[in-house]
């Protein structure tokens, strides 16, 4: 049997929020027979999984990845930026009147 790691299990938080979703019979059949092998319940096995994708696609939208192709061109960007466009001017000011 495969090791499993329950990392909900490390939150220390009540449980107090629920969620409730329909499935298909066969993903049904599929988690069921997982937490089986997994050694736990089908609720604990589901809740790791969807965190744990939870967490990684937070993480793949809060940072950026420069592919090596690219790095010349960002950092060519970088130490010569383009001249501000009249709309960025605006929107400054519009902000500055706004914000203070």
């Amino acid at each position: 049997m495969l090791s499993f790691c329950d990392d909900i299990s490390l939150i220390n938080e009540r449980s107090s929020e629920r969620m409730n979703f329909r499935t298909k019979p066969r993903i049904k059949t599929a988690i069921q027979k997982a937490a089986a092998l997994s050694g736990m319940e089908d609720s604990v096995f589901t809740m790791n999984a969807a965190y744990k994708q939870a967490m990684q696609t937070i993480r793949d939208h809060e940072r950026t990845q420069l592919q090596p192709v690219d790095h010349e061109a960002f950092f060519t960007a970088l130490d010569a930026p383009a001249a501000p466009t009249e709309k960025i001017r605006a929107a400054f000011a519009s902000y500055r009147k706004v914000v203070g």
